[in-house]
């Protein structure tokens, strides 16, 4: 008996005793065995629900009760809530149950499961909506339309619900949408019908996500709906509307094309469906979805590289989702041409596809094959235990579970048919969607021979005729000695063949950039992290441009070279050079991070915080590469940095929010919508004037009023709440994973500093800048301003810092303040006389200049505190008249000039300014100094 069996018969004894089977036949018996080999979910749900044991132990009444329920939802009038939520429950897991059955009997085939298992969310969904809408209608009256009616909230079902193939245990994607505006009639009180339908979303998503002693119905993810998790939960129609038309994005294309309205009434959800369609389907053919998928195409492979997806089904190369987006594509590109590919049904599209010629039918026929055989498998998978998973199972007992239930011989044959047909799969992948370019056949006979000679390196060096001879031997000893480590290491005949091919094309680029080995150096330093890690080795060898971007990167920026050695997933970003050095606008950065989210589960923290970590690396990567071509102007870089950070940190509180919420509910007076928090930025960040180093000065403010605890079953006071979220903001960041820190946040320019809360009502902050603060932490406040927050918070917060920066101060007084503050900071950085912010006429003295500026002359000049950068504050003051022209814009040159240094001393220090250039700047910043200060013997 081999490990496999025996593990499968010790778990069936096991199993199989815990039922009372005396009164069953042995026919029925063996039936049993069979599914329970199969599935711990079967055997789980039977023992909750004893009474369908019968009827799981004949194959017809099974497919009677089968057929029977798939058309009668589950009846919850008249239920309280418990009662509900276990009817439902119990409905989907027994209904689940009889699909998962049928499959492992063989008696149906893996389209009618996979029809039947989104049947079962239909009903389910339906019931639950019908039943939450009877239970809000009767307390807050009834949302009428025009006609008089009652006016629904549409239910969108998107992926593979929308389409009629939801995955056995799955998430499932949803949006909510509302005919229009208006108020509630009938009830005991009444409200705005965005209020209402907000509440009912809310109660529908309970009925169906909250996990109970029956388990769930489906986990919910409303992560689809316009601007995500920080937009509102349901929008009317005109709303979605203007969202498409105006903000939609093309990702959001693919994902409206599963979309399907799961409760349609005919008339509303006719109107939402044409409202819909001009978003997602172009009258002419799309060609330049093409271009969209290939870069979604490169986020594919790239996360592949990164979590090692090789046993993966769906995510791995040739997987599910390589089938999708073939029939998605196709799709986007001819849907507008041919209304009968507008479906969200993958298998119906793909028919039409063969009818209309777009495939062949050898093609629809293979990949549809494929397709179903990877998903029956994975609807096998997770039936096991009721799990949503679609990796291939590494322990004995789970692959004999899988084996039993699709009925396989051994477990070498499923293995070889699913390479077989994600092979297929990734053939016709690459057919559609790659664009064909091959690596240019360069001249690689010299780096072939010196990478397979056996000569010593002063020997070759005289064939390296761009560099002196001296050079050229440097640079063959180099090699020389990358290739004796890489034979000490586990590199394999796949990595060493790779590297043979790779050599050769990089000798080549660094003799077409004239590269020195130093150069040669730097990217060895990244091919040390990566010899072991075949994929990159084959994408930099598929991707030419990838090699030759990572060879000018090397050549123009150390920090870059080892920013790249340090985190070789980042090599992904270099396949497309248009999109490595395209600039972004803020929104870019906010709807990259929403994409790449979306593609996380919600519950899994690990992968949550390394996404965010490996899209602020890559994005400021991108920042960098720009920067230092010269794509980028200088004083543009620190607002992209801070346009970056500012994306990631309401992202940050999003998803802490969001996890304080499951496990607390609200505080009081809270919503999703209005969360009574906000984040005020100071330092860099707050002035916009972000470094590629920089950490985050973070102040975090709430309005929390309330003595009363939050909503859910572990309650809490609500304003711990806000400690408590605050706290899982810092651990979101701070926690040091394998892609590093996120950011480094210090919070220490918050009231009391480091004895004070963590998360301040917003009422206190204010009134302890106005009578506890010192003159050090007014200046501060010139550099502070809200990144993120409902706009009520923000709007009190702009009052209380225009309050504070406009009060009347006695300039002999703030003066002293201030020169003593900037005597202990440079005493503090004493013999850093060439750093560009600490030195005489540094950074820090501007800066200290615009700040006295601010408090001294706000009260006259409110246009001095408008803004928190200093370019604008210097404008502000020659417009009052405090400096001249002349003044003002010698400061602001000085001061992108020095803040150029300062990211150049990061990236590239042999580009920095010439030293009499900055010693000229920081001369005129002394001069103004001493004209406003009068305080010579300071400097």
């Amino acid at each position: 008996m081999s490990e496999q069996s025996a593990a499968l018969s010790s778990y069936l004894k096991q199993v199989l005793s815990r039922f009372d089977l005396t009164a069953v036949s042995e026919a029925a018996q063996r039936q049993l065995a069979v599914l329970f080999s199969g599935s711990n979910f079967i055997a789980r749900t039977l023992l909750q629900q004893p009474q369908l044991l019968a009827e799981f132990s004949d194959s017809p009444a099974l497919i009677a009760a089968l057929q029977l329920n798939n058309n009668i939802p589950p009846q919850l009038d008249a239920l309280d809530e418990p009662a509900a939520f276990t009817k439902l429950r119990q409905y989907r897991n027994a209904q689940l149950c009889r699909i998962l059955a049928a499959d492992i009997l063989q008696l149906q085939d893996i389209t009618e499961s996979l029809l039947q298992v989104s049947q079962v969310a239909d009903l389910t969904i339906n019931a639950a909506y019908q039943w939450t809408y009877q239970q809000m209608s009767a307390q807050w009256g009834m949302p009428l339309d025009n006609q008089g009616k009652p006016m629904p909230l549409l239910i969108l079902g998107m992926g593979k619900l929308g389409g009629g193939e939801l995955n056995f245990s799955s998430d499932i994607d949803l949006i909510f949408t509302y005919p229009g505006n208006g108020e509630t009639q009938g009830g005991r009180r009444s409200c705005e019908h965005q209020q209402f339908f907000t509440k009912l979303g809310q109660k529908l998503i309970a009925a169906l996500h909250q996990v109970t002693a029956d388990g769930f119905v489906y986990r919910v993810d409303m992560r689809l709906r316009p601007f995500g998790d920080s937009g509102p939960l349901v929008l009317s129609f005109a709303a979605m509307e203007d969202y498409y038309q105006e903000q939609g994005r093309e990702w959001e294309r693919y994902a409206m094309l599963k979309a399907r309205v799961l409760n349609p009434d005919g008339v509303h959800s006719a109107e939402l469906t044409k409202l819909l369609r001009p978003f997602i389907y172009r009258r002419y053919i799309d060609f330049s979805a093409i271009e969209s998928l290939r870069r979604m195409k490169q986020q594919i492979e790239q996360e592949n590289r990164r979590l090692n997806r090789r046993d993966n089904i769906k995510l791995g190369i040739g997987g599910i989702r390589e089938v999708e987006f073939i029939v998605q594509t196709l799709q986007l590109i001819r849907g507008g041409r041919i209304p009968a590919m507008q479906q969200p049904s993958l298998l119906k599209a793909l028919q039409v596809m063969a009818d209309e010629n777009i495939l062949t039918a050898e093609q629809v026929s293979e990949l549809r094959q494929d397709y179903l055989l990877l998903r029956r498998i994975e609807q096998a998978l997770q039936g096991i235990d009721d799990k949503q998973t679609q990796t291939l199972p590494q322990d004995d007992l789970s692959k004999a579970q899988l084996l039993a239930s699709v009925g396989f011989d051994n477990w070498q044959q499923l293995q070889q048919q699913v390479d077989a047909a994600m092979a297929r799969v990734h053939q016709q992948f690459k057919l559609v969607i790659d664009n064909g370019e091959e690596p240019d056949q360069q001249e690689i006979t010299l780096g072939k021979l010196i990478w397979d000679s056996e000569q010593a390196s002063s020997e070759l060096a005289a064939q390296l005729d761009w560099l002196s001879l001296e050079q050229a031997t440097e640079l063959i000893d180099q090699l020389q000695q990358f290739k004796q480590d890489c034979q000490k290491r586990s590199v394999g005949p796949r990595g060493r063949d790779f590297l043979a091919k790779l050599i050769p094309l990089l000798l080549h680029m660094l003799q077409q950039q004239q590269a020195l080995p130093s150069v040669l150096s730097r990217v060895l330093g990244v091919f040390r992290q990566i010899v072991t890690r075949t994929a990159y080795l084959e994408l930099l060898f598929e991707n030419a441009a990838a090699l030759q971007q990572l060879v000018l990167l090397c050549n123009q920026s150390g920090w870059l070279a080892e920013h790249l050695a340090r985190y070789p997933m980042l090599l992904d970003e270099l396949i497309d050079p248009a999109q490595l050095y395209q600039v972004s606008t803020a929104a870019d950065y906010r709807d990259r991070l929403r994409q790449q989210m979306l593609r996380v589960p919600s519950d899994d923290l690990e992968l949550l915080m390394e996404t965010l970590r490996q899209y602020k690396q890559a994005q400021q990567l991108r920042i960098a590469a720009a920067d230092i071509s010269g794509v980028l102007p200088l004083m543009k870089v620190s607002d992209h940095l801070t346009w970056l950070a500012e994306a990631i940190v309401a992202q940050v509180v999003e998803l802490a929010w969001q996890q304080m919420t499951e496990r607390y509910g609200l505080p009081a007076g809270a919503s999703n919508d209005n969360k009574g928090v906000a984040v005020i930025a100071y330092g860099k960040l707050g002035g916009l004037e972000l470094g590629y180093g920089s950490d985050l000065d973070l102040v975090f403010v709430h309005n929390c009023d309330s003595q009363e605890a939050t909503s859910g079953d572990k309650a809490i006071d609500s304003k711990q709440f806000y400690l408590k979220l605050v706290q899982r903001v810092l651990h979101l960041c701070t926690t040091r994973t394998n892609s590093g820190v996120l950011y480094d946040i210090d919070t220490r320019l918050r009231p009391s500093g480091n004895s004070g809360l963590l998360a301040i009502h917003i009422e206190t902050y204010g009134q302890y800048l106005q009578q506890e603060a010192w003159t050090w932490e007014h200046q501060a406040l010139v550099r502070a301003r809200a990144i993120y927050g409902s706009m009520d918070l923000q709007q009190h917060f702009l009052r209380i810092r225009q309050q504070i920066l406009s009060q009347p101060r006695v300039l002999g007084s703030l003066r002293q303040d201030v020169t003593t503050m900037r005597d202990k900071l440079r005493q503090h950085h004493s013999g850093m006389a060439d750093d560009p912010k600490h030195s005489v006429g540094g950074i820090v003295d501007l800066e200290f200049i615009s700040q006295y500026l601010v408090l001294a002359y706000s009260a006259e000049h409110a246009s001095l505190y408008q803004y928190s950068d200093n370019i604008r504050i210097l404008e502000a003051a020659a417009a009052a008249g405090l400096l001249s022209s002349e003044q003002s814009i010698q400061l602001q040159q000085t001061y992108q000039l020095l803040r150029g240094a300062g990211h150049r001393q990061t990236l590239a220090p042999a580009t920095l300014p010439p030293d009499d250039r900055l010693q000229q700047a920081k001369w005129q910043v002394e001069q103004v100094w001493r004209q406003l200060f009068d305080v010579t013997a300071a400097m």
